[in-house]
């Protein structure tokens, strides 16, 4: 290996490149799940197996998953570096894993500090561990919390390894810090994290300048509607303007948290796209391979003579040698290029909340859901959303089936020349093992279903059959209920298949007032009868909290009452802009285990649901669509018609914006009046009494998003005080200081107003006495 490392670092001080090098190469995305050890490493080697199977030298995981990425004060725990350092032992003494340069990712620590490593082995030998240079830290990223990022630009320091380790490599150290890998046939590898990508200056613009064809990037990227766009786009014009291939692999699913990671693991080579894996799906590993010519990219570089003086001036990157050729060992073309596909935002809705739901159900090992149907737009979206999750699954057994069926064909056909060659009996019996072998990977879905429904024999073939066993749904109306309500519930409950329960919840909410009453002597009234805010506000709640509480006794009961066993998961259906101006009642059936749609704005849901008419082909969507939203909590009266938009004092489109400018453009009560002053079209005093009722509703309701339901991110101004937006629960109401800027800023708007009037007064007045006179 000496020998070998002393002659091609001369042939690299020599310029030395070859011209044309074709290796076919591995991304991948793994469904990952923080703090099971055990079922990464299965998942790891997995991906490992299907990418030797498809000719791969390199193979590219995911960021720290070996533990998974959101272990989050985990880290802190000693446990989980010991296991990291377990499985690694595993991976390295694993004789299925060699042959490949695999990159993995795990915390370690070096000299008391903990960081965010990329490890790269060989073999049974670690080449090099590269820590993070760059931390995500913004949003719902917290890794400065956990690690501290690598400060040392391209300098190398000595890693003593744990014992197991050396024992298994013979290697005592290794090299630890901000180095590149090069291959005996001179080809340059190197290493960026997730966030790396995303920066002003990613460290791969330095590495190519240096001489690196290779970039392989380990990431932990989660769903945000649209993002993905955003993620090929930078990847393809990166590679276009340095030149190289990239290998990004991202992590896929849930891993434990509200965050879904949405995989699409990508091969990009000079700017154009050549491999792209699916952004959503239900298999735990998916594995996309590109045969590449690395002569493609020195001749990509040689073509732009001012990148070649600023190369010959870049300060050169350690190299660590690994003992292995990429070239000779490939005789396919190059992967061909192809376009990105995108989905829409209401097609990342209907798939990626489902691909959540699905990985929270098998993992919680609990037998379906519960929602609460109230014949309105945001619970029919849940509905919609466990509709699709259950397509997906159907259509996935079916693919597994497929796939199984060919696999047992081959094998087959295989066994029947074994026969015929009159082969050992020991040959037939590993092929029989092999058999089994495929049958228990293809069939991973397949066997999540028979968990959760606990029929061993069960193959789901519709997805509406599959839905009734899963999916629960109760219409729970009270008095003030209209009959539209109930009738849209009933017959989108037809539509999905779920099983489906009416209750009149009058009786308990009866009972518990008559309690109130015997002890107050007092009888409380709806506002439309006379009745004070308080009374009014405190009946509407109490209907609303019976729900909850009727949710949860049919979620642990209802399947026993049938028959079957285990209990159920309850779905709230609160929105992002009802969770944001606190447009809900605490502990009501916004309260729940999950809330697939709490991240998701009112606008884009109705887009969803637009899209599952035209996709699904239900009868009962348009109802929903054409409805107005509506709590039903208030009797119905001939001048009384209760509508959410009314009580907010804002439309949901309005609510949209405010969302995004409070959030994501920072803006408080002053600035974000200004800035809406050019997005609106209404009179300033209009404006500044929105402004101040958003923010008094906000200010008043905070204290509702700390006990807010667990729900998939989608937006990034998700007010989820648990990760998403740290601020504090108890506010001044009267934003005194920031309204009277407002209040400034319209009074001087209304005199400029006037002043601009009294202008035109005088040019009109001017323009009628230079028109008499021309008369």
């Amino acid at each position: 290996t000496l020998l070998y490392t002393i002659k091609f670092e001369l042939h690299m001080k020599r310029g030395f490149q070859p011209r044309s090098l074709k290796v076919c190469v591995a991304a991948c995305s793994i469904n990952q799940w923080a703090l099971d050890f055990n079922g990464n490493y299965s998942r790891i080697c997995s991906s490992v197996k299907i990418a030797k199977e498809k000719g791969a030298l390199i193979r590219v995981g995911t960021e720290l998953e070996i533990c998974g990425y959101g272990c989050y004060d985990h880290f802190y725990e000693e446990d989980t570096l010991l296991c990291c350092w377990q499985v690694l032992t595993k991976l390295l003494t694993n004789p299925d894993l060699h042959g490949v340069l695999i990159f993995t990712g795990m915390p370690v620590m070096h000299h008391g500090v903990l960081y965010n490593c990329t490890i790269a082995f060989y073999n049974h030998e670690i080449v090099l561990i590269k820590p993070k240079m760059h931390l995500a830290n913004e949003l719902n990223y917290r890794e400065m919390r956990y690690f501290v990022n690598w400060k040392r630009e391209r300098l190398i320091e000595s890693f003593i390894l744990p014992q197991e380790i050396t024992s298994i490599s013979g290697q005592i150290s290794v090299p630890f810090g901000d180095g590149v890998i090069s291959t005996l046939d001179n080809v340059g590898i190197g290493c960026e994290t997730c966030e790396e990508l995303f920066v002003p200056h990613s460290p791969h613009i330095d590495m190519s300048l240096d001489g690196v064809s290779i970039f392989v990037n380990l990431s932990a990227s989660h769903h945000i509607l649209r993002k993905l766009n955003y993620r090929i786009e930078l990847m393809m014009h990166s590679m276009q303007k340095v030149g190289g291939v990239y290998l990004y692999s991202n992590q896929k699913g849930c891993d434990g948290d509200r965050t879904y990671y949405d995989g699409c693991p990508m091969v990009v080579v000079n700017g154009k796209l050549v491999a792209q894996g699916t952004q959503f799906g239900l298999q735990d590993t998916e594995v996309v391979t590109a045969v590449v010519d690395i002569g493609e990219v020195y001749n990509y570089r040689s073509a732009v003579i001012s990148r070649s003086h600023q190369a010959s001036t870049v300060k050169p990157y350690p190299r660590i040698t690994v003992n292995m050729l990429l070239g000779g060992q490939c005789n396919l073309p190059p992967t061909s290029n192809i376009q990105p596909r995108y989905f829409t935002p209401a097609e990342e809705i209907c798939h990626g909340p489902g691909s959540w739901l699905w990985d929270y159900l098998r993992r919680s090992q609990m037998a379906g859901f519960f929602l609460p149907l109230s014949g309105g737009v945001d619970s029919a979206s849940v509905a919609l959303i466990v509709s699709s999750m259950c397509r997906m699954v159907v259509d996935a057994v079916r693919r597994e089936q497929e796939q199984l069926r060919e696999e047992q064909e081959q094998l087959r056909e295989e066994q029947e020349q074994l026969r015929e060659e009159q082969d050992t009996r020991e040959g037939q019996d590993i092929r029989e093992d092999a058999a089994l072998e495929v049958q228990e990977v293809v069939g991973q879905v397949l066997s999540d279903v028979r968990c959760i429904t606990r029929l061993p024999d069960y193959t789901p073939t519709d997805p509406a059959e599959l839905c009734q066993r899963l999916l629960v749904t109760a219409y729970m109306g009270t008095e003030n209920s209209s009959p539209e309500t109930q009738a849209r519930a009933a017959a989108l409950a037809g539509d999905v298949g779920s099983y489906h329960v009416d209750i009149n919840i009058d009786g308990i909410v009866k009972a518990i007032l008559t309690v109130f009453s015997l002890f107050t002597k007092k009888i409380p009234n709806f506002r439309v009868h006379g009745g004070s805010w308080a009374e009014n506000t405190a009946l509407q709640n109490i209907q609303a909290r019976v729900r909850m509480v009727t949710g949860y006794l049919f979620a642990q009961l209802i399947n026993w009452s049938r028959g079957k066993p285990g209990s159920l998961l309850v779905l709230s259906s609160a929105n992002v802009d009802e969770a944001l101006v606190g447009y809900l009642t605490k502990y009501d059936c916004s309260s729940g285990d999950l809330n697939p749609i709490g991240s998701i704005c009112k606008r884009d849901l109705k887009n969803f649901v637009k899209h599952c008419k035209e996709v699904f082909g239900y009868k009962s969507i348009e109802g929903f669509l054409t409805a107005v939203p509506t709590a039903e909590l208030e009797p119905i009266t001939d001048d009384h018609v209760q509508t959410d938009e009314e009580d907010i004092g804002l439309t949901y489109d309005e609510l949209n914006d405010i969302g995004k400018l409070r959030k994501i453009e920072r803006c408080g009560p002053y600035s974000m009046y200004t800035r809406l002053s050019y997005m609106w079209t209404m009179s300033p005093a209009e404006l500044a009494s929105k402004v101040k009722t958003f923010f008094q509703k906000y200010a008043m309701n905070r204290h509702k998003a700390c006990v807010i339901t667990p729900a998939f991110l989608c937006e990034q101004y998700c007010p989820d005080d648990n990760r998403f937006d740290l601020r504090p629960f108890l506010y001044n109401a009267k934003w005194e200081t920031q309204f009277q800027n407002i209040d400034t800023a319209v009074l001087g708007a209304a005199t400029n107003t006037a002043g601009q009037e009294s202008e035109d007064q005088e040019s009109r007045a001017k323009r009628s006495k230079l028109d008499a006179s021309k008369l």
